[in-house]
């Protein structure tokens, strides 16, 4: 029997999959800027500080590198830190603890020492917060061999990979777009873990392949009712995690179809959008109609200004005008 479904926002499933795991594990800790008494810049933390004490949700200076530094440390003697990077731009200022350090440690230690140790970060634009504080950079993580990424579009999602990452043996980079914080879905009253590398098709269809991560499942949802008045019917796959990923959803869905949409906030060149447009390339070439279209962020830095903002992230219209053209 299913478990009874609730709703739920992004930000409260964030909160309570760290919970449930501290809960559940007392050599898990919360370490970051404001994640105590403040509950974290966006507030989703509050009570944490409270149920589990200075101990074990520790606040820690404006000093990634010390802090990423000292998760490290910690996931090395057997603890299961998860380390909060309140902005994921401020990844930059830790990246020798995490792409040389992190992902590194196991291999050149032959297996001998393990790395249990989560980093969030946050991704997204939209909320005017400048070019320091939205980008997205889950691309960076997902080149790195040793690190695992996960890009989790709902509170389902949040609530079954959450768990996975923390008791996973390697580093993983758990990104959430900050503006879906607020954003309401359902999930059942127990999740169980979701393993990593399996893709969920989140919307049944027949005409085009709409692959979308993180915020932009819902760009992907909001594009699908639309050209459903049309008479087009989108099949939506997330990846819901970058690495390890599920390659073989992808081309069958894109094989199915015969068309392929793919939809990523980072910036379209380098990016995302392109490894897995080159996936469905390579597996599903002899089946599709039309070249893949990727949308993406533009080439430059996030501004600051709501207009530009907007116009510099792909939404509803892009994805529609995209599939309409492709299918003509």
């Amino acid at each position: 029997m299913s478990s009874p479904e609730r709703e739920i926002t992004f930000g409260e499933a964030v909160k309570e999959a760290i919970a449930t795991e501290m809960r559940r594990d007392e050599l898990v800790i919360l370490m970051g800027e404001d994640v105590g008494a403040a509950g974290s810049v966006f507030k989703i933390l509050l009570g944490l500080h409270e149920e589990f004490g200075p101990d074990r949700v520790i606040d820690t200076p404006i000093a990634e590198a010390g802090y990423v530094g000292l998760g490290v440390g910690a996931a090395l003697t057997g603890m299961r830190p998860i380390v909060d990077i309140m902005f994921g731009d401020f990844m930059a200022l830790a990246m020798d603890q995490i792409v040389n350090q992190a992902a590194k440690l196991r291999y050149m230690s032959g297996g001998q020492a393990t790395v249990p140790l989560t980093i969030r970060a946050t991704m997204g634009a939209g909320r005017s917060s400048a070019a320091q504080h939205s980008q997205s950079l889950h691309a960076w993580a997902s080149h790195i061999p040793g690190l695992k990424v996960v890009v989790p579009s709902t509170p389902a999602d949040v609530l079954g990979l959450f768990p996975t990452a923390v008791r996973d043996d390697n580093p993983v980079l758990f990104f959430e777009d900050k503006m879906m914080y607020a954003v309401k879905g359902t999930a059942p009253e127990t999740v169980d873990p979701i393993p990593f590398g399996v893709a969920d098709v989140k919307r049944e269809g027949s005409d085009v392949t709409l692959i979308a991560t993180s915020s932009m499942v819902l760009v992907a949802f909001a594009a699908a009712e639309t050209l459903a008045d049309d008479g087009i019917s989108c099949e939506i796959v997330d990846p819901r995690t970058m690495v390890p990923l599920d390659t073989d959803t992808l081309v069958q869905s894109a094989s199915k179809t015969g068309h392929a949409v793919i939809i990523d906030e980072g910036c379209r060149s380098f990016g995302v959008g392109a490894e897995l447009a080159s996936v469905v390339y390579e597996g599903a070439f002899d089946y599709l109609d039309a070249p893949i279209v990727r949308l993406g962020a533009m080439d430059v830095p996030v501004p600051f200004t709501k207009p530009l903002e907007d116009a510099t992230i792909p939404n509803e219209t892009d994805v529609v005008r995209a599939v309409k053209e492709m299918l003509g």
